[in-house]
C-alpha cells in the first residue's frame, strides 16, 4: 500500500478550494503556476513560497493572507483584495496590480513591484528588519 504524504505541496485550483472549504490554511509552498483562482478566497491562508506565477488572481480575496516569499511575477492580481497582507519578498515583477487593494499590506525592501508601481501611494506599510 502506497503512502499519503500529507506534506505534498498543493498543485491544482480544484485541491485548494476543497482544501480550503475544509478548514484547511497552510498552503505554503504551493505550486500554482498559470492557474485560474479568479475570484477566490483564501482569506488569512498561508501562501509564503508559493509559486502563483501567471495564476489569474482577479478579484481574489486575499485579505491577510502570508504571501511572503511567494512567486507573483505576471500574476493577474487586478481588483484582488490585498488588505493586510504580508508581501515580504515577494515577488510581483510585471504582475498587474490595478485596481488591487493593498492598504495595509506590509512589504520589505526584498519585495518586487511592476515597473512605476508606488506601494507608498497603495496604501502599504513598509517593514524594516529590526
Amino acid at each position: 500500500m502506497p503512502e499519503v504524504n500529507s506534506q505534498q505541496p498543493i498543485n491544482s485550483a480544484a485541491t485548494l478550494v476543497e482544501s480550503y472549504a475544509a478548514g484547511k490554511r497552510d498552503f505554503s509552498k504551493a505550486e500554482l503556476s498559470n492557474a485560474d483562482l479568479q475570484g477566490i478566497n483564501l482569506k488569512g491562508s498561508d501562501l509564503s513560497y508559493a509559486d502563483l506565477s501567471e495564476a489569474n488572481l482577479s478579484d481574489a480575496n486575499l485579505r491577510g493572507t502570508d504571501l511572503s516569499f511567494a512567486d507573483l511575477g505576471q500574476a493577474n492580481l487586478r481588483d484582488a483584495d490585498l488588505r493586510g497582507a504580508l508581501l515580504m519578498s515577494a515577488n510581483f515583477r510585471q504582475a498587474d496590480l490595478k485596481g488591487a487593494n493593498l492598504e495595509k499590506a506590509d512589504y520589505d525592501r526584498s519585495t518586487h513591484f511592476p515597473q512605476n508601481f508606488d506601494p507608498v501611494k497603495a496604501g502599504m506599510q513598509i517593514k524594516s528588519e529590526d
